[in-house]
């Protein structure tokens, strides 16, 4: 399932989707609104216009909001040289829900123009079908936002400018929000399509999605609201989506890991549900390999914590292995010993211009283009600027085999039956047998031992409250989605932000494990004295200081590293959930109603 970025001529569709302010739109003109609902073919060039903005892929060009590596630079895996990016501490001004809501006027046409005006033109097939895209896609957009916010206005309707008291309605309490995407989700999953053409949602992409929007809301539910009946209610749904995809054998894991990134096109890959196609041909390009050729200069990348997270090929944690080179970080031993998506992340040497970590990134970029470039040759075109033509797996069966576990384990916490080794076998030993590439065998990389729920690792870092089950599946996670969307958004919804905190984790401000008297001697010189210095794995750090060559073996971490401001426990502050802008807030006050803060943060 592949689509492409395009500007599509659809009519006076531009008119619903302008860039004026939510609450102060004009109304559509009667005669666009008369002649766009007059089609099937109509409506689908109406939905196509919510592709790039739901399913991001690479972004386009230099544009990388929510792309991989460069939209998702905050969270527990990734060092920033110098200061750490910080949480919101404070209600700014600005910060608003205005782009969400216009997509939601947008979604809202369109599902009261189907309702009311083509019941007569679309077959009833055809009709529940868009009925359930567009509830689709609008499900997807509150669940986002009520992540973001907690309670927002809830509109089931298309909004008239001429009502005020519905234009600055108060914020729904997220149940009742949660309840309705709840619906619209099953409501898509019982109507969409199985197939609709080559580029367009069906209803394996739907179910995909919902492993995902569901196990979001359930650990919301049951971390931090802490409501085990809702979270059920979510669980449940996660896993009945996880089945139907499945149980209908379209699907599978037969890609080695690099490739899912890094192909020129993703078209009949069966570890893809759904994919961003890219192409030169039509101008629709992006910068993200670029950001991954060696040659760019990079001031961010994966640190301790993420390195030592990775599961050992034998199945075990580093910390209670009895396998002898467990506790031998240099880079070439990690590669070897670690669960292999560890060598298909990253490069295999330190490198010096990832002034980060020195562990650079190459998960989006093709092994043979970082071969020719470690060769000694220039980077070809094809690799830097904004002319990378690869795909984007936007949703992956890898994704839903793990949502589907996790939601799985979660209802047996709850109440619900109890994981079995046939579901660990269809799940996280199936991405564990996946194909290895040709050059990480030539590396000594080796499959992963099968995880067995008889004998699972005895993870001294485990949190206490974490059954060793879920502790090894949120482990499976952060290997497998390492840069790409999930990792911040996961540690909010198990509630545990905690692993960011700086002061408390003094492996988030080193990166990877450099000899630098045998790997990077160059580095050992006048300009790095007092700035350049490493960490011992008893978490002894040595600075630099021009004659201590001998001594600058460690975990790399450089002194202008530092960490980030305070963020838990503060009075007037909620990490896991944004404030809206003073300015939205005096808006709704102006016209006489009241807007109330986000949970946790100031009313005024």
């Amino acid at each position: 399932m592949k689509y492409t970025y395009k500007y599509l001529l659809v009519f006076a569709v531009l008119l619903f989707v302008g860039c004026e302010d939510f609450l102060d739109r004009p109304p559509l003109t009667s005669y666009n609104d008369e002649n766009v609902w007059t089609s099937e073919d109509n409506v689908r060039s109406y939905v196509n216009e919510y592709y790039p903005k739901f399913f991001t892929g690479y972004g386009v060009g230099w544009t990388v909001t929510g792309a991989p590596v460069e939209g998702f630079q905050f969270s527990d895996d990734i060092l920033h040289l110098g200061n750490q990016p910080n949480f919101t501490r404070s209600v700014p001004n600005s910060a608003s829900w205005k782009d969400e809501y216009e997509n939601l006027r947008s979604i809202n046409i369109i599902i009261d123009r189907i309702e009311n005006r083509m019941e007569g033109i679309l077959t009833i097939e055809a009709y529940n079908h868009w009925l359930g895209v567009g509830r689709f896609f609008k499900a997807m957009q509150y669940a986002d936002l009520a992540a973001k916010f907690g309670d927002v206005p809830y509109y089931d309707h298309v909004v008239s400018d001429a009502d005020m008291d519905d234009l600055y309605k108060p914020r729904t309490p997220r149940n009742e929000v949660m309840d309705a995407v709840y619906d619209d989700l099953k409501f898509a999953m019982d109507n969409v399509r199985l197939s609709d053409g080559d580029q367009t949602v069906n209803r394996y992409i739907v179910a995909g999605f919902i492993t995902r929007l569901a196990l979001r809301e359930g650990s919301w539910q049951k971390y931090y609201y802490k409501n085990n009946e809702r979270a059920k209610k979510f669980f449940e749904l996660a896993q009945t989506a996880g089945d139907f995809v499945i149980n209908s054998g379209k699907y599978d894991i037969v890609t080695d890991f690099r490739s899912l990134f890094t192909s020129l096109d993703l078209k009949g890959n069966k570890d893809v549900l759904l994919y961003r196609h890219y192409d030169p041909s039509v101008g629709v390009l992006h910068s993200i390999a670029s950001r991954n050729n060696l040659d760019e200069s990079t001031a961010y990348g994966g640190n301790t914590d993420l390195i030592k997270s990775f599961i050992l090929n034998n199945g075990e944690a580093w910390a209670e292995s009895s396998m002898p080179e467990a506790k031998d970080f240099t880079l070439a031993n990690v590669i070897k010993t670690r669960d292999s998506r560890f060598e298909a992340t990253f490069n295999h040497k330190p490198r010096p211009n990832n002034r980060g970590t020195f562990l650079y990134i190459n998960k989006f970029i093709p092994r043979d283009v970082i071969n020719f470039v470690e060769a000694g040759n220039a980077v070809p075109t094809a690799w830097t600027s904004t002319n990378n033509a690869n795909d984007y797996p936007v949703m992956r069966y890898a994704e839903v085999l793990l949502n589907w576990i996790e939601a799985k384990a979660e209802l047996g916490t709850i109440g619900g039956s109890a994981v079995s080794q046939a579901d660990l076998d269809v799940s996280v030993n199936k991405i564990r047998n996946r194909p290895l590439a040709a050059e990480a065998v030539a590396r000594g990389v080796e499959k992963t031992a099968p995880m067995q729920l008889a004998n699972l690792p005895n993870d001294p870092e485990r949190d206490g409250d974490v059954p060793a089950l879920l502790w090894e599946i949120r482990r499976e996670r952060r290997m497998e989605f390492a840069f790409e969307y999930s990792r911040y958004e996961d540690i909010k919804r198990w509630y545990k932000l905690e692993y960011m905190d700086t002061d408390a984790h003094d492996d988030l401000l080193s990166g990877t494990w450099v000899n630098f008297k045998e790997e990077l001697p160059g580095s050992l010189n006048a300009s790095n004295k007092g700035v350049l210095s490493v960490v011992k794995l008893d978490g002894t750090q040595i600075v630099y200081n021009g004659n201590n060559d001998n001594e600058m073996n460690g975990f790399f971490r450089s002194i202008n590293s530092a960490g980030r401001q305070p963020f838990l426990n503060q009075v007037n502050v909620n990490p896991y959930l944004s404030p809206v802008g003073k300015i939205q807030m005096d808006d709704y006050a102006a016209k006489g109603y009241e807007l109330k803060q986000t949970e946790g943060w100031p009313q005024n």
